[in-house]
């Protein structure tokens, strides 16, 4: 028990800044969502408006939960309910993996293993780590809807149907690090288990029955292999159905025996799945820093593109869809028009789905950043940096392919999108705006990757957590920010809102000068501090 109790005080102690960063978000995201809502849909009037598009058309249910009624409370939990379960979603799997298999990596479970504490230790304080953090994300959602003046019910029931979906992929990510010999690999199947069952959820609700009144859906068999829909069909607010996170909590069960077991069966530092053999020679790609880390990222740049060019091709092939069912309803006009500024419906839709594109550019050039902290944790940084390569030319290789990279990501989603239109025989001039957003949204994606290098390069141990925690609260300012009634200089906080737009005449820059100054500036100073700085190989 004290072997126990001091791992798990390690965690915490570890996660401490970053844990606090996570739960101060969900706190601010879920409460700016209630109040907002409250602002914006205050009438029965405005909110049956908003759900009988929502259950009308498709596309706004790919992004959005499962109506359950007009009620304040499950109107809110219609709108922001997957992306606070997302939240804790993505906190808990990045947990479970950092504490197992990333130890594994570093050797220090090796060393620990050794002690009393023995093999099972460690899992076991990870996973209790995991539910204590994730149950922390669950009552800050749920304290933030209970300042909003929701009822106290719906408030506990939403905050832990958001705090056990964060178990779930607790789970998921505990048994990812069973089956990968990286850290990397691990996270990149829980991140895309993560988005996989969070699009899958989307589809299936959008494809379920709606009722008479259309303001209430029921979820079609698909959407059930989702967690994301398992939390949503809790209905708080409307129905308080906990069934649904017994369903949750039993795959969870099912998910820790599994990776129990293969703790019990496989060696310390292997995975089920072992490495691919190497060549016995390098390539000639292989002979500089900036090939190394190409070969590193050539991998997760392939998801990310694939991501981007499906958003690409929905941006203009659902344009038509979007146009037929708006047409009637001044409400979601004049929200697509607040999102478009003074373009048509059809601009408004490509900025809308591209931001989502610079949020996938951005967690590329986030995610690339953050493998040079990996490497100096793991010491073969220190290798590297024993040959001619200087430190600069070392952090500006992960700068330059992260650099190329978002040019690759996007200009995935803008050839998807031209190709889209170019099938439907939509308008051509549409192809000229998505690649105009697009670069602003690679603009946008570049000042994260450098104010995630500068971060490195001052407090390497908050690179991760910070990196990741920017992307997201940027996310949502630009995705919510105007449909919840932020103020415009709070949405433009968010590099995401700050791209250029088309606006019916001709161009808004918004603040895309400032971006590039920002990411200009940040890659100079970033390679300048590292010049300064020793390596920091602590985890």
């Amino acid at each position: 028990m004290n072997a126990f109790g001091a791992l798990l005080r390690l965690r915490l102690r570890r996660d401490a800044v970053q844990l606090t960063i996570w739960t101060l978000g969900m706190l601010l995201l879920a409460y700016g969502s209630a109040a907002g809502v409250t602002e914006n849909f205050g009438t029965l009037e405005e909110r049956t408006s908003l759900l009988s598009l929502a259950v009308a058309n498709p596309v706004i249910l790919l992004f959005r939960g499962l109506p359950s009624g007009t009620d304040e409370g499950s109107f809110i939990v219609f709108l922001v309910l997957p992306f606070l379960a997302m939240t804790a979603a993505l906190m808990a799997s990045f947990l479970a993996v950092r504490h197992t298999r990333a130890e594994e990596e570093s050797g220090r479970a090796e060393q620990v293993a050794a002690t009393t504490a023995g093999r099972w230790m460690p899992v076991a304080a990870t996973l209790v780590h995991g539910i204590l953090s994730s149950a922390l994300l669950g009552a800050a959602a749920a304290l933030a809807f209970l300042l909003s003046g929701l009822t106290p019910a719906g408030s506990l029931l939403t905050g832990t149907s958001i705090a056990i979906v964060g178990v779930v992929f607790l789970s998921v990510g505990l048994l990812s690090a069973q089956l990968f010999f990286s850290a990397r690999a691990a996270n990149s199947l829980t991140v895309a288990v993560l988005v996989g069952t969070f699009i899958v959820g989307g589809v299936g609700n959008a494809v379920g029955t709606a009722d008479d009144s259309l303001t209430r859906m029921t979820s079609s068999g698909l959407a059930w292999v989702s967690p994301f829909v398992w939390a949503e069909n809790v209905r708080p607010f409307a129905d308080d159905d906990v069934r649904p996170l017994l369903l949750a909590l039993g795959a969870s069960a099912v998910l820790v025996t599994v990776s129990l077991a293969l703790q019990a069966a496989r060696d310390v530092g292997s995975g089920v799945f072992a490495a691919r053999p190497a060549r016995a020679e390098a390539t000639a790609l292989l002979s500089g820093p900036a090939g190394l880390v190409w070969r590193l990222s050539a991998g997760s740049l392939v998801a990310w593109a694939v991501g981007a060019a499906v958003i690409g091709l929905l941006s203009t092939s659902l344009a038509s869809v979007v146009q037929e069912v708006a047409s009637d309803n001044p409400a979601v006009q004049a929200i697509l028009q607040q999102l478009a500024a003074e373009g048509s419906m059809d601009q408004g839709l490509i900025v809308t789905f591209f931001v989502m594109v610079g949020v996938l550019a951005a967690c590329f050039g986030v995610q690339t950043v953050q493998r040079a902290r990996q490497e100096e944790t793991h010491g073969t940084a220190e290798a590297t940096l024993g040959t001619p390569v200087d430190r600069a030319a070392w952090l500006g290789a992960f700068l330059v392919v992260a650099l190329v990279g978002i040019a690759i990501i996007v200009a995935a989603a803008v050839a998807a999108a031209t190709v889209a239109l170019a099938v439907s025989g939509g308008d051509s001039s549409l192809a000229a705006d998505a690649l105009l957003v697009g670069a602003g949204q690679g603009i946008a994606a570049m000042v994260f990757t450098v104010i995630t290098a500068i971060v490195f390069t001052l407090a390497p141990r908050l690179t991760i957590g910070l990196g990741w925690a920017l992307v997201l609260v940027a996310a949502c300012l630009a995705l919510f920010g105007t449909i919840f009634g932020l103020d415009d200089d709070i949405v433009a906080l968010s590099p995401f809102a700050a791209v250029p737009v088309p606006d019916g005449s001709g161009i808004d820059g918004n603040g895309v000068g400032w971006l590039v100054i920002v990411a200009v500036a940040g890659a100079a100073a970033s390679l300048t501090l590292m010049r300064r700085r020793e390596l920091a190989p602590g985890g």
